[in-house]
């Protein structure tokens, strides 16, 4: 809205709101502004979180509110709709469907949330893939299927058949990472926060820069400029709920928090061309939560070929002398022993096994991720 005002206004100051810095920050700030004023007043609303009674100080997040995500989409719409410029009829488009994906998915993980009984993994994963479909059309419509790569120069353009089930199993792994990391207070925020602006540098100052993408022999893309203020917007409002989620937290965004900044980030990487800039960006999330994932469907595919999946006696604390009258089971690959001896999400197995609090967890990880993002970047771009 406010870049027409500075269409229609543009031999005045009003000149201003049809520059994507300005819309940049109105976006952010107004966004964080709403979610910081509007949390405290609400949350008292939301439902209470049952603790987790299998994590270390699982029990300490019970009763505190949960499900606050979507109070911060909800804070997130009207900068939204003040900042975002559609640039054209498709790009309109495109943009309207990514958000309709955004907030589905933080609709269905809100249902989750407050649900006597979680949902059970078929359903939340058949909605997950649902909502990432949405998404991965809207960037096709958007011509996004022009994919550039490291070590080579070319772009490669990639049909909808191809790109569709690529698009979605980015979409659906950052989801579902960035969800299995928010088990410390402040950890999967400020993950997915710096992920998401660095991303929108990426789409503002190199992609939508036709000079800077021209030296670094990247693909220029006009729209990039449109996403980035996407990304910001979102960024805000998670930046205003990291205020009261700072431990010891006041409040959770629960699944309708986690899984909407996890597809904004797979949107943004899909967004840029790149679909591996998930490592770039991303790195402790996927490492984080993306482990977790890779253990359950490594797990599921070894039960399949007749391998021993249980775990060892003493296995995950227990104490050996209590499975003493059970017969060990066998274990017939290097894999599974070691996916045993390590507990995942890793923030977890930080906590339990090698003794971090939750303050060590949240500013190790933090640092490796700012560490690891322009380095990955930067061999990223150069080896081409």
């Amino acid at each position: 809205m406010l870049y027409f005002v500075g269409k229609f206004f543009s031999h005045t100051f009003l000149r201003l709101f049809s520059s994507y810095v300005v819309l940049l920050s109105i976006g952010g700030l107004l966004s964080a502004a709403l979610a910081w004023i509007a949390l405290p007043r609400f949350w008292h609303r939301l439902p209470c979180d049952h603790g987790k009674a299998l994590v270390k100080g699982g029990m300490a997040s019970k009763g505190k509110p949960t499900g606050a995500g979507l109070i911060i989409a909800l804070c997130i719409l009207p900068a939204l709709l003040l900042a975002v410029p559609p640039d054209f009829a498709g790009s309109w488009f495109s943009s309207g469907l990514a958000i309709v994906a955004l907030y589905a998915i933080m609709l269905f993980g809100y249902l989750d949330d407050r649900a006597a009984k979680p949902w059970g993994r078929t359903r939340k994963g058949l909605l997950d893939l649902l909502c990432c479909a949405l998404c991965a059309y809207a960037l096709f419509d958007d011509g996004m299927n022009a994919i550039w790569v490291p070590l080579t120069k070319k772009v490669y353009y990639m049909s909808f058949w191809y790109y569709m089930p690529m698009a979605i199993a980015i979409l659906f792994i950052s989801v579902n990472s960035l969800n299995c990391s928010d088990g410390v207070d402040g950890l999967a925020g400020s993950l997915g926060i710096m992920s998401l602006l660095s991303l929108s540098v990426l789409l503002y100052l190199v992609l939508g820069y036709r000079p800077v993408a021209e030296y670094l022999l990247l693909p220029h893309y006009s729209g990039g400029a449109r996403w980035a203020v996407l990304c910001v917007t979102i960024a805000g409002a998670f930046a205003g709920y990291l205020w009261y989620n700072a431990e010891p937290s006041q409040v959770l965004m629960g699944d309708a928090g986690s899984r909407m900044l996890g597809l904004a980030i797979g949107l943004a990487v899909l967004a840029t061309g790149s679909p591996l800039l998930v490592l770039v960006f991303a790195p402790v999330v996927l490492l984080d939560g993306g482990t977790g994932l890779v253990k359950v469907s490594l797990f599921k595919l070894f039960k399949r070929l007749g391998f021993d999946i249980a775990p060892p006696p003493g296995a995950d604390g227990k104490d050996a002398q209590q499975t003493a009258d059970t017969v060990a089971p066998r274990h017939d690959c290097a894999i599974i022993r070691l996916f045993h001896t390590i507990r995942f999400p890793l923030h977890d197995h930080c906590r339990r096994k090698m003794g971090w609090s939750n303050a060590q967890v949240l500013m190790r990880f933090v640092l490796l991720q700012s560490f690891l993002i322009p380095l990955l970047f930067a061999i990223f771009t150069k080896v081409r």
